[in-house]
């Protein structure tokens, strides 16, 4: 019995940790335009640039929908500004936390 519920905890700690990491696929824009640029263009990253220059946030925008990144993740998005990216992170409440993040294929 205790090795069942040892093995029972194991496995529902691994079924938590799951739902808060996740993998997502998206476009590096900016705050001030957020979904207006959905698409890699040497127009929308010249943008997005001076946007981002300017002080605005960069973000995910994921669908048409846009998702902002925690204080810690904003630098490393900004090495990616108007391209697709493959992004291993979690979600804390409605911010986004990225462990790492790779330009898409």
């Amino acid at each position: 019995m205790k090795k069942f519920f040892c093995a029972s905890v194991f496995a529902l700690s691994l079924c938590s940790f799951a739902v808060y990491a996740d993998e997502m696929t998206g476009y590096i824009s900016d705050a001030h335009c957020g979904a207006t640029h959905n698409k890699v263009s040497a127009a929308n990253t010249a943008c997005i640039k001076k946007c981002v220059g300017g002080g605005a946030d960069p973000v995910l925008v994921q669908n048409g929908k846009v998702i902002k990144f925690d204080a810690d993740s904003k630098d490393k998005a900004k090495t990616f500004v108007g391209q697709m990216v493959k992004i291993d992170g979690s979600m804390d409440g409605e911010m986004l936390k990225i462990n790492s993040i790779d330009q898409a294929q």
